[in-house]
């Protein structure tokens, strides 16, 4: 798989601003309780974040070293398993460890085993890799459910994370507790990741993805540079598997299957493993897709396998790599010639997604016997040659307009992005 995308190491950003973009996630996870009050606003919000740390980790293997894998569902289930027996024997014993400590747990956990599968794994690159990590995956999956002592079987381990010491009189009883502990580490997960991409380290990461005989011949080890970032990654996929038994307090087979690891490997495409902004956009996506799908439809995992489609052969670069198409066309203010022809374009292709909705949805309802089913609160019934027609006719107008409106889009753009060239170049 072709991983060069734009990942981009020679531009830097000025430092004032990269201290504001800091300051200004803090803030925001700071005062988003306040918007989202609710118990299950807090809940999402602490999913998302843990999915947001194991996604930028996961990205330090695909994105930045071009290491396509199948199993780091691995590091994040173990470093769950051995958080929750650790803080089941702090409960039981006594000793004056506070819960905020727990995530050391998962990461040490996942450097350990990133170590030793990164050991041999690394060795070899491309679809040997991919081969190797899946097959790791499957074999600690299946280990899971055989070792039942250590694992719980398909019941899982569980915890109480109240029995661990305090920290500063917070039992993390709570749910909002809950999620500023959640927040400060991926915080602090995700800022530890962004100063190791650009570290010699992560500089060469790239380079051994985008030309490995080059990394050779200037002295350096691809090998060892592969073992080094898959040894790393698998640390912040540990704290991000503590995280998780943190809040749910239970850990099972679930984390560390193919399931959880395809889940991954969505997350980072759909937000764009070229840029470290991308893994959170996706998790931050795919989240709030799982979690308002869910509330209308049961089967809100097929939209999402759609949605995976479509970016990857309309926009391999990821939602983050299509605003950043668009960054020096806004810097300097060209997008108002955009704007009209975009409307145009979505009008017509949201005509086809509805009736692509519509049809499914039928589809469904057949398939579990309901009488009608909803599509944007209309019922409509199941079975009948009305309803076929409705998204059947919906889906090909819609396709025909969007087909019609395309070639004016992409015209738009050429002429935005030369105007805004220009523009570049009267300004030097």
């Amino acid at each position: 798989m072709n991983t060069k995308t734009s990942i981009r190491p020679g531009i830097r950003t000025p430092l004032g601003r990269r201290a504001a973009i800091w300051v200004a996630a803090i803030v925001l996870v700071y005062l988003l309780p306040q918007w989202f009050s609710s118990g299950l606003g807090i809940a999402v919000l602490n999913q998302m974040f843990i999915m947001v740390v194991f996604t930028v980790a996961y990205n330090m293997l695909l994105g930045q070293g071009g290491m396509l894998s199948f199993g780091h569902a691995v590091f994040f289930g173990l470093g769950g398993y051995m958080s929750i027996h650790f803080s089941n024997m702090v409960g039981e014993s006594g000793l004056p460890v506070p819960l905020i400590l727990l995530p050391l747990v998962g990461g040490l956990t996942g450097l350990v085993f990133g170590i030793l599968v990164g050991a041999f794994s690394t060795r070899r690159a491309g679809v040997v890799f991919a081969m190797i990590s899946l097959g790791v995956g499957e074999l600690i999956a299946a280990s899971s459910l055989i070792f039942s002592s250590f694992s719980g079987g398909e019941e899982g381990v569980t915890t109480d994370r109240t029995e661990m010491l305090p920290f500063l009189g917070v039992e993390f009883a709570s749910e909002l507790s809950v999620y500023y502990l959640i927040s400060a580490w991926m915080l602090l997960a995700i800022y530890l990741m962004y100063r190791f991409s650009r570290t010699p380290i992560g500089r060469m990461a790239n380079a051994v993805r985008d030309n490995p005989e080059r990394a050779e011949f200037v002295g350096y080890s691809t090998r060892l540079v592969r073992f080094m970032s898959f040894s790393v990654s698998g640390l912040f996929a540990g704290i991000a598997g503590a995280l998780f038994a943190i809040n749910y307090e239970i850990v099972t087979e679930e984390t560390v299957n193919a399931v959880t690891s395809g889940v991954v490997l969505l997350q980072a495409y759909i937000g764009g493993i070229g840029f470290f902004a991308g893994p959170i956009v996706g998790a931050v996506v795919f989240t709030l897709l799982q979690t308002l799908l869910s509330n209308y439809t049961e089967i809100w995992a097929l939209y999402v396998g759609i949605a995976f489609v479509a970016v990857v052969m309309y926009a391999p670069s990821g939602l983050t790599g299509l605003l950043m198409m668009h960054q020096t066309i806004w810097k300097h203010g060209s997008m108002r010639g955009l704007l009209k022809p975009y409307v145009v374009c979505l009008l017509p292709s949201f005509v086809a997604f509805t009736g692509v909705v519509c049809i499914l949805e039928h589809l469904h309802a057949i398939s579990v016997d309901e009488p009608e089913f909803s599509l944007y609160n209309i019922m409509l019934h199941t079975g009948t040659m009305q309803t076929w027609l409705v998204g059947i006719v919906l889906l090909a107008v819609g396709m025909w307009g969007a087909r019609k409106t395309a070639p004016a889009v992409v015209d738009a753009y050429g002429v935005a992005l030369e105007q805004a060239y220009k523009n570049t170049v009267g300004e030097s």
